[in-house]
């Protein structure tokens, strides 16, 4: 694929607010993780919270569209100078011109949970203050975050669950060269809602105690929320060596069960090489690898076994989402975002809480962090019923 310039991100979750939060607490190994205190739920689990978000609110020309999922996609369009530069980027394309593609897992459910509190007692109705179609309409976070912006190009959102975010990177690749729009803001927005933490819990997937990817005694994931955005553009005819790439993306279905994955990581395995392929690199041609890593059994193992198949066990991997516990719909753009940082700084990010490695897990998975060159990383999503995608990012060759 021909190469695309990702010039701005950002970030919002649990580590705190913009990119920098989350590298300080990478370095200092800092995890976002805390037991579970969220509206009324009563479970014994950890999970990653955005305090900030309990006294914010959506703009007030965007009332109609505020929600938890909504206000976490502004706090986090104000971070790391994001609206600034998509401004810049209207006046050089067009409003019309830049697309806005997005994932999440379940967008503002939790608002229609909250609205479900207060039905007519006689007429059992929902409360006239709730909206629908601005909060938990699956379109909701597109269509909050293209008025937001002032943009008017295509836009819509991807629900793969877990590979939401990532799955619009490649969304936004094929509307690009198609000719479509001329930038894309990529990204997603996964907000906590009681639907995905009693939901996760009763499918047995839900850790007591702060997640540990990779470790031999895991025991299930960490539910966190969190949002990222990037700016994608097309690349000019001369790329500065510094400019961070989208280089490969690439997708595939195990096609073969609802919610576990395929035991082989034969459909994690194709996502991995036709990203590489996309890329035009070979594995030997990867620095680091971010893992989808979600600390549960099945994910674990299959994965590892994909990426042992594909890079054997000389590139260093990690998880992080013993970090940022697991965002779903916004775990892939935060982790392609860590995975830049990683390039930015020559940083090696390991895996917090994670204690004991996996003896059957045959990879380079690295526990404490590290430094090296890095010029080019690999970042693995993959989402209930085997939708996997794998993004390339780096310099230039």
């Amino acid at each position: 694929m021909q190469p695309l310039v990702i010039s701005h991100t950002a970030l919002a979750n649990s580590l705190g607010l913009g990119v920098s939060a989350t590298m300080d607490a990478l370095r200092s190994r800092r995890s976002g993780l805390a037991p579970c205190a969220f509206e009324d739920v009563d479970l014994e689990t950890y999970i990653a919270k955005v305090e900030a978000l309990d006294d914010f609110r959506v703009r007030a020309d965007l009332s109609a569209w505020d929600c938890r999922n909504n206000r976490l996609a502004q706090l986090c369009l104000e971070q790391d100078g994001f609206a600034q530069a998509v401004e810049l980027a209207k006046r050089k394309y067009g409003a019309s011109r830049i697309g806005v593609f997005l994932g999440t897992s379940t967008s503002g459910i939790l608002q229609t949970e909250l609205a479900y509190r207060r039905l007519d007692p006689d007429t059992g109705a929902l409360p006239p203050d709730f909206h629908y179609a601005e909060t938990q309409n699956s379109y909701s976070l597109a269509g909050f975050v293209l008025r937001y912006l002032g943009l008017s190009g295509p836009s819509f959102v991807v629900s793969s669950a877990c590979s939401s975010s990532v799955k619009v990177f490649a969304n936004a690749q094929r509307m690009m060269a198609a000719g479509v729009c001329d930038a894309a803001v990529v990204g997603g927005t996964d907000s906590l809602c009681l639907s995905t933490l009693y939901g996760f819990n009763s499918l047995g997937l839900v850790s007591h105690q702060p997640c540990r990817p990779y470790d031999a005694e895991r025991d299930g994931i960490s539910i966190g929320e969190g949002a990222g955005f990037v700016l994608l553009e097309k690349a000019p005819a001369q790329v500065s060596p510094d400019a961070m790439l989208l280089l490969g993306v690439g997708e595939s279905s195990d096609a073969y069960h609802m919610s576990t994955p395929h035991p082989e990581g034969l459909g994690a395995r194709l996502a991995m090489q036709r990203a590489l392929g996309s890329a035009g690199l070979q594995a030997s041609d990867i620095d680091y690898i971010n893992l989808h890593g979600t600390a549960t059994k099945s994910n674990d193992a299959s994965e590892g076994k994909a990426v042992a198949d594909v890079f054997g066990a000389s590139v260093p991997c990690s998880s992080t989402k013993g970090w940022t516990g697991h965002q779903l719909g916004a775990a892939g753009v935060t982790e392609a975002i860590i995975a830049m940082l990683a390039i930015e700084h020559n940083f090696l990010p390991g895996s917090i809480n994670t204690r004991q490695l996996d003896p059957a897990i045959a990879i380079d998975y690295r526990i404490e962090n590290g430094a090296g060159k890095v010029n080019r990383v690999l970042s693995n999503s993959f989402g209930f019923g085997g939708s996997n995608c794998s993004l390339v990012l780096g310099r230039k060759a």
